[in-house]
């Protein structure tokens, strides 16, 4: 895939990163045993149950749970995405980060969009205190209640009247990368080659991404001019369905986030700052998107959507519910906030204040409630039609839904109001709870059952990958019919073909698929063994037994094969004498 980055990228890096050193220089570990010890960074605890392995090159609380490699605690201590926790840990080490093809993840033309943006955002700034006009800005802000703190906090700038301030500002030489960067309109037609600012004589609100780069703007007129207000166009470091105005600010602002509230326009995301609510960000005159979603959780357990209370508000606040379902449940919660007529953020903030509008992000509205008195005004409600109807507009919602709490107390409520028994319903939606994941992982056993020969060989190896290295043949194994020997198999023909894997490196290869979340589980369980000698045993020992039940699985199949009508080939013949050859060696 154009633009990603190579595996055997990932494998270097998990072998040449300490993960003791990286998470050291956000949480003071001390040396506990094996391995490292600290309070835990994602809950409050007063006894260390946080531990970092050298070892495995993995962390995991005994508390709450949280676990992963480096990779993964960038991403949930530093809130950053995959490829950004990437390029953290490889400036570190000193080295870049390819992509497939060779080439780098930022080439220079983009290094010359960020580049021009940042450059954009200071002349904004400068503007906005030394241009002839900027007292006029200066009292507009005021007159809206902006702080002069809060206007500097979110960088506020002013773009001049006239058509070419930025390339007399920067210079000629900047005027592709800034047209580039979608400051710069081009003339179509007969003009074709003409230049103008697209941005003049607006308020100027720089749009960052999650580490603090600029990306783009947002600009808002001071009189009646139209449109009111311009972001910028797509780019290729600005993607309209992924960016949320204020996000990096409320990560400065607030180291522990619990909550975020998202709002339709960046002067919200001011005014409610202003007014010491530090949490709001805004969609850029999009729908929220599963992107942005995917931004919010990861940063917050729970976020709060703030919408106008009339017909356009809610049909906007559908469109977040259908997209907030998917993901809805798993530790992460929404709530729909729905404001007075005629009232925005703005405006109800500052006549009610602080403590009173938070009282209504508090008291927000479930997306439970929501769902189903949103469902319910579709209906006749009173009829049994109705009720029909109810089931069929819920069904493909709920169908969209993890299995979980969430999901089984919504369709417990839905078959209250249906005077039906939840497993009644259940059939009706569509069955009962989905059964393994069709990778095939196996389930995590009690501590009190005896784990499997295939999860005991997938746990060893996982913390062990250098026993791989004692397998000669992988194929023996291939007609065994066992959840989880699929993954099993696969480790092994990875490991063979990269035998200095290390168990970092293994779980990055299984990101995002159920395998990777299962493969966690097992790298954090503690083994009761002396050393690598008696792993190294343990696992001859799980996978001679294996191939023992695939040799007996295989002459099953061909006892049963000779009695039938035509028999065996002479070539099964053969591998039947050499099956029971194998067996009595074994005895």
């Amino acid at each position: 895939m154009a633009g990603r980055i190579p595996e055997q990228f990932i494998d270097e890096l998990m072998s040449r990163v300490d993960i003791v050193d990286i998470i050291d220089a956000y949480v003071p570990l001390r040396k506990g045993g094996r391995d490292y010890v600290a309070c835990c960074p994602f809950h409050n605890e007063k006894t260390p149950s946080f531990t970092v392995s050298r070892e495995k090159q993995f962390f995991h609380c005994f508390g709450c749970g949280a676990h992963g490699t480096a990779i993964g605690f960038l991403m949930d201590y530093d809130h950053m995405e995959f490829v950004e926790a990437v390029h953290e840990l490889a400036s570190r080490l000193g080295i870049d980060v390819p992509v497939a093809g060779g080439i780098h993840v930022a080439p220079p033309q983009t290094q010359d969009v960020y580049q021009v943006l940042e450059q954009a955002a200071k002349f904004y700034r400068r503007q906005l205190k030394e241009h002839a006009q900027s007292q006029r800005v200066i009292d507009y802000l005021r007159q809206r209640g902006l702080s002069g703190e809060v206007a500097a906090d979110y960088g506020l700038g002013f773009s001049p009247p006239g058509w070419d301030t930025l390339v007399q500002a920067l210079g000629k030489q900047a005027e592709q990368s800034l047209l580039d960067a979608g400051l710069l309109i081009e003339k179509p037609g007969a003009e074709s080659g003409r230049r103008y600012d697209r941005f003049r004589d607006r308020v100027m609100f720089p749009i960052r991404d999650t580490r603090g780069r600029v990306v783009g703007f947002g600009g808002r007129v001071l009189g009646d001019d139209t449109p009111k207000y311009l972001n910028s166009p797509e780019t290729a470091v600005f993607h309209k369905g992924r960016e949320l105005y204020g996000l990096f600010e409320a990560r400065k602002a607030v180291r522990k986030l619990s909550r975020l509230l998202v709002v339709e326009g960046y002067m919200d995301v001011a005014m409610l700052a202003c007014h010491g609510i530090r949490y709001a960000v805004a969609t850029l005159g999009t729908a929220t998107t599963p992107e942005h979603l995917d931004r919010l959780f990861r940063q917050v357990p729970e976020v709060v959507f703030c919408f106008d209370g009339d017909r356009a508000g809610r049909d906007a606040a559908w469109r977040a519910l259908e997209n907030v379902l998917p993901v809805a449940g798993a530790g992460q919660q929404a709530r729909f906030m729905f404001l007075p007529d005629g009232e925005d953020p703005d405006s109800l903030v500052r006549q009610e204040g602080q403590e009173v509008f938070e009282e209504r992000i508090v008291n927000a509205t479930p997306l439970s409630t929501f769902f189903f008195d949103a469902l319910a005004a579709r209906v006749d409600i009173q009829s049994i039609d109705g009720y029909v109807r109810l089931v069929e507009l819920a069904r493909p919602l709920l169908a969209k839904m993890q299995d979980g709490v969430l999901k089984r107390e919504m369709v417990a409520r839905l078959s209250e109001r249906m005077r039906m028994s939840p497993q009644e319903l259940q059939a009706e939606l569509g069955g009962a709870a989905q059964a393994l994941p069709k990778s095939g992982v196996l389930p995590v056993n009690k501590k009190h059952k005896q784990p499997s020969l295939v999860r005991t060989a997938i746990t060893l190896l996982v913390q062990f990958p250098q026993l791989a290295r004692t397998v000669s043949d992988v194929d023996v194994l291939s007609g065994l019919d066992r959840p989880g020997l699929a993954l099993l198999m696969e480790m092994l023909e990875l490991l063979g073909d990269r035998p200095h894997l290390n168990s970092a490196a293994l779980l990055e290869h299984w990101r995002g698929r159920d395998e990777g979340r299962y493969l966690q589980q097992l790298v954090a369980q503690e083994l009761l063994l002396a050393g690598e000698e008696q792993a190294e045993n343990e696992f001859t020992a799980a996978l001679e037994r294996l191939r023992c039940q695939a040799r007996d699985q295989r002459l099953d199949v061909l006892h049963g094969k000779s009695a039938s009508p035509g028999g065996l080939s002479d070539d099964e013949k053969n591998e039947l004498k050499q099956l029971h050859s194998g067996a009595a060696r074994s005895i």
